[in-house]
């Protein structure tokens, strides 16, 4: 009886002691998966300017404060953690976290001189509730040539001397990856037809697992469909750089017109859907390069000159370009309308 009564009360000790470090963690540690735990600034004999990314983008955390070591990128600090609001330089915000109500936006008044820098990276098809944005952001930073910070999917850069390039040895033909499969989009529309004759090998959730990295699955592949998920000026994403260029092949293209690819890659280095009048045409001109080797080479020789950006932290890169656009002290002034600006 005696250690069942001291066992009782030993558990409910515990109970007790467990409810109040719950109690105090909790209230100490408000953070989602998009707010980290707090961080400290760093001690510098010079104070940087802060600059609060006030999401994860996504939710998804990365490496801060690794921008290049050039004069450039030096004198910022970046930190996720919500304390240091009232300090900040600049806040960053990812579109597609804070889209849903202004609410998810800062509720304190905005202390004077702060930057709101909008980041996105998502085409106006798939950029909602853009409105509540007017008035509230001074910077943007976007995929479009226009923004105040060009912060693009991917470039090119230009070789210091000829350089020579091996294509990967192909096995196959065409390839796909397709995650939003939308019967009533046009790329699939484009796909259905392209497939009658030509053969298509399609990666995704609904169709072939892919194995491994992306593009050592992709580098088999004499051409790959780069087919936007919608058609926006300058709206050319991982779909070209990643999968296509950084695999070595061909990208077959579906997105915006011809001469607005020609501003980020040169012509030959493509192929673009709207050059043929019909799918039948165009399946007809990839099997003619099929079969004609020095032809496809062709689509290759400009690598001799330049080479795709695959350096450095994705996310980490974006960011950075804050940095290096705040040291220029940009002008002050609110957007009144970001969605008539965007769409």
């Amino acid at each position: 009886m005696t250690s069942c009564y001291q066992f009782a009360v030993f558990f409910f000790l515990q109970m007790v002691f467990g409810f109040i470090l719950f109690s105090y963690y909790k209230g100490n540690n408000q953070y989602s998966p998009s707010e980290p735990k707090p961080t400290v600034l760093p001690s510098r004999s010079e104070t940087p300017q802060i600059i609060l990314l006030w999401t994860w983008p996504f939710g998804n955390p990365f490496p801060l404060n690794q921008c290049p070591s050039s004069s450039a990128y030096l004198g910022c600090w970046f930190t996720a953690d919500r304390k240091y609001y009232s300090s900040a330089k600049a806040i960053v915000f990812h579109h597609r976290d804070v889209c849903v109500s202004r609410n998810q936006m800062p509720q304190e008044p905005r202390p004077p001189g702060q930057y709101w820098v909008w980041f996105n990276l998502e085409s106006p098809s798939h950029s909602p509730n853009l409105r509540f944005m007017d008035d509230l952001i001074n910077i943007t930073m976007t995929y479009r040539l226009d923004s105040d910070i060009f912060s693009p999917y991917g470039f090119l850069l230009q070789h210091n001397s000829s350089k020579s390039f091996t294509i990967p040895e192909k096995s196959k033909l065409v390839a796909w990856v397709v995650s939003n499969w939308n019967p009533n989009s046009r790329r699939v529309q484009l796909y259905e037809e392209l497939k009658k004759y030509i053969q298509i090998d399609v990666y995704g959730r609904q169709h072939i697992p892919l194995q491994g990295q992306i593009t050592d699955t992709i580098s088999k592949y004499k051409f790959y469909l780069s087919f936007e998920n919608s058609i926006h000026k300058d709206y050319i994403t991982e779909k070209f750089w990643s999968n296509a260029l950084n695999s070595g092949t061909v990208p077959v293209v579906l997105g915006p017109p011809r001469e607005n690819y020609e501003k980020f890659a040169p012509r030959d280095s493509f192929i673009h859907v709207d050059d043929f009048p019909n799918a039948k045409q165009l399946a007809e001109y990839l099997l003619q390069l099929d079969k004609d080797t020095e032809k496809y080479q062709k689509y290759f020789q400009w690598r001799s000159r330049l080479e795709t950006n695959k350096d450095g932290e994705w996310w980490a890169d974006h960011y950075c370009k804050v940095c290096k656009f705040l040291k220029e002290a940009p002008a002050y002034r609110s957007i009144a309308n970001l969605e008539k600006w965007y769409t």
